[in-house]
């Protein structure tokens, strides 16, 4: 009796050997699947990016119209196909470098927007957000405001318009936020926004055209504190 007992134990010892040993071996299985597939998506969102930072080079110095496909894959080293596998077509490219630059601008505007107080304060705060990340992104953003003022057919012009109108609505927002504390908007909240966007945009495109080769681009805390006040009370106080 005792000899079968133990006989019994040593098959469920060794039972339970080889389990843990195909454990380990579908484990084994199972990471390296798991890193082949992160490999595989960390090249591809490599190569997205690369894509997308060669076309926004090309279209920042020669303009959307005047760069072909061709252009673009010399310049990120890798075939047409490829481009074609991850965009579509080059317009499918564009839609993926506004929306992308875009949503960055966004992500930081948004809090500040939205955390509220004074309107002065946000205003600055926006302000200095807003020239902090054309600091970062100034080829992006002055490529984004330049497909603004293409022909209304264009098709770079139809794909930017929605995302440009997005920006606006945004510091709409603000706005609208303040409105206890500037009465009743009656629609004053788009005009204030026209001109407060414009205000913006005309310090980033002037600083930038201005700018010497290998300069940085910067706009002090100093300046932007000009620029709100001469929003919120005019040129002459």
């Amino acid at each position: 009796m005792k000899t079968n007992k133990k006989q019994s134990l040593i098959w469920w010892d060794k039972r339970l050997f080889f389990i843990i040993i195909d454990i380990a071996f579908l484990y084994t299985d199972w990471y390296n699947v798991f890193k082949e597939n992160a490999d595989s998506r960390e090249a591809i969102m490599d190569n997205r990016e690369l894509i997308v930072q060669s076309a926004l080079e090309l279209f920042y110095a020669r303009g959307y119209d005047a760069v072909g496909v061709q252009e673009i894959v010399d310049k990120a080293g890798i075939s047409k196909p490829t481009l074609y596998y991850y965009f579509g077509s080059k317009l499918g490219l564009l839609k993926v470098l506004l929306e992308g630059g875009y949503e960055n601008l966004e992500s930081r505007l948004l809090p500040v927007i939205d955390q509220g107080g004074d309107i002065k304060d946000v205003l600055y705060r926006t302000a200095r957000e807003f020239f902090d990340y054309c600091a970062g992104h100034q080829k992006f953003y002055l490529f984004m405001l330049s497909l603004f003022y293409l022909g209304r057919e264009n098709e770079a012009y139809l794909t930017v318009a929605p995302v440009i109108q997005r920006f606006y609505k945004l510091i709409v927002r603000i706005f609208e936020n303040a409105s206890s504390q500037l009465g009743n908007m009656r629609g004053r909240q788009d005009l204030f926004a026209v001109g407060f966007t414009g205000i913006l945009n005309h310090h980033v495109m002037t600083l930038s055209y201005n700018l010497a080769e290998g300069e940085e681009f910067y706009i002090s805390n100093e300046t932007t504190y000009e620029i709100v006040h001469q929003f919120m009370y005019g040129i002459y106080t």
